[in-house]
């Protein structure tokens, strides 16, 4: 079992900067990717950003510039850094981790998420 903690939401003024992390932790397990998801109001989830093990990382166009995703293996943990916030950035933003099974298949897990406001 994974379980994966977000941190670092809250509310920011628009051109604001926020980094958020996501602390993956569990016995004997092997993440191939990470990523980042937000759900805005009356809205789907949408992938933002993710990362590889091996660090090769993609990005929605609507943050590209802007968002930086980056990865600690060691610490099982990935983070992602907004820059140039915007309103529209406004959002739950949840981690996801795609976890190998015994199999080798991968297996999503998901965090709780955290709010990100972006307000005057």
């Amino acid at each position: 079992q994974v379980q994966l903690v977000e941190s670092g939401g809250g509310l920011v003024q628009p051109g604001g900067s926020l980094r958020l992390s996501c602390a993956a932790s569990g016995s004997r397990f092997e993440i191939i990717t990470m990523g980042w998801y937000q759900q805005g109001p009356r809205k789907q989830r949408e992938l933002v950003a993710a990362i590889t093990s091996g660090g090769a990382t993609s990005y929605a166009d609507s943050v590209k510039g802007r968002f930086t995703i980056s990865r600690d293996n060691a610490k099982n943990t990935a983070y992602l850094q907004m820059n140039s916030l915007k309103p529209e950035d406004t959002a739950v933003y949840y981690c996801k981790a795609v976890v190998a099974d015994d199999k080798g298949y991968g297996v999503d897990h998901w965090g709780k998420g955290t709010q990100v406001t972006v307000s005057s």
